[in-house]
């Protein structure tokens, strides 16, 4: 319990918000096949970017073929980055779920979460971040980003390995 406090205070949450996992890809998979199990269907989106690691990748392929629902990816231009005009116009009220890696781990890109994350909520749409390749490198306000969920593994932080966070 002293672990839980010191974790919600270092992201900014509420003590009872915090859940242990083994690391950031089982607490992606918890939301997964949970959340996304129970509440998705046929004519609703996951949205997620074409840099997703394959453990925010792999669970929403299973849960859109599941459920039926529609697996949607967020372009990315020459440079690296997400292009955002192409978010905009994919965001609707069809998509229920977003589910964005804060810091790409493959090319060192920091995608514009709280922006994305309060476009999402004017459709209701609910975030997940995979803060995995961040955590370490920027300090990460929950309350301040209004996300949904957040993850991220303690190894990535000089922790043990088989320690995980899902904040929700």
């Amino acid at each position: 319990e002293a672990s839980r406090e010191k974790v919600s205070k270092f992201i900014n949450s509420k003590f009872e918000e915090i859940i242990f996992t083994k690391n950031a890809t089982e607490a992606i998979n918890l939301v997964a096949y949970s959340w996304g199990l129970d509440n998705l269907k046929k004519d609703d989106i996951i949205l997620i970017s074409e840099m997703e690691h394959h453990s925010n990748l792999i669970p929403w392929q299973f849960v859109s073929k599941k459920t039926g629902c529609t697996l949607k990816y967020i372009p990315m231009l020459n440079d690296g980055m997400l292009d955002m005009e192409a978010f905009d116009l994919i965001l609707s009220n069809k998509v229920k779920f977003l589910s964005l890696t804060h810091q790409s781990n493959v090319l060192g890109t920091i995608n514009p979460i709280k922006d994305m994350i309060q476009k999402a909520h004017q459709y209701g749409t609910l975030v997940m971040i995979d803060a995995a390749q961040s955590i370490s490198h920027h300090k990460i306000d929950v309350e301040s980003l209004g996300c949904d969920f957040l993850v991220f593994s303690g190894h990535k932080m000089f922790a043990s390995t088989g320690v995980g966070v899902l904040f929700g």
